[in-house]
């Protein structure tokens, strides 16, 4: 049954060098009362890397490329299921401004010491950790 079937989704986390180094933007998700990153369950045929892409661009509206791959997470879902997410660091684009899309109701840039504290999940602790190598 559904239990046994794994779900693979993929996520980017945007940032930006801010006037004291490097902030990363957090969503609200009011579906889950939650502030994490923008990421979602892969479509049909669609890559990890497509995912995370798309991804991104509909929950903040945001069109850009690819960073370096960042640590994944790994957790069962509200229905029980094993869930892997892979994700990437996405240096916000010149001259883009991202907007509260599909799923999201609220956005804000932090720095990263500040968004470790406001991240919901501990998993995305871990993931914040690994942008810290890159930025």
């Amino acid at each position: 049954m559904g239990l046994s079937r794994s779900v693979k989704a993929a996520g980017g986390v945007l940032w930006r060098r801010g006037p004291n180094g490097p902030e990363t933007l957090l969503i609200h998700r009011p579906r889950y009362g939650d502030w994490s990153f923008p990421k979602g369950k892969l479509k049909r045929g669609e890559s990890d890397e497509e995912a995370a892409l798309r991804e991104v661009e509909e929950e903040v509206g945001v069109r850009a490329s690819l960073g370096p791959e960042l640590a994944g997470t790994s957790y069962r879902d509200l229905k029980g299921r094993q869930k892997t997410v892979r994700y990437w660091a996405i240096e916000l684009p010149e001259g883009a401004e991202p907007i509260a899309g599909d799923g999201v109701d609220e956005w804000r840039w932090a720095p990263l010491d500040e968004a470790a504290q406001e991240l919901t999940w501990a998993r995305d602790r871990e993931v914040l950790d690994s942008l810290r190598g890159v930025v």
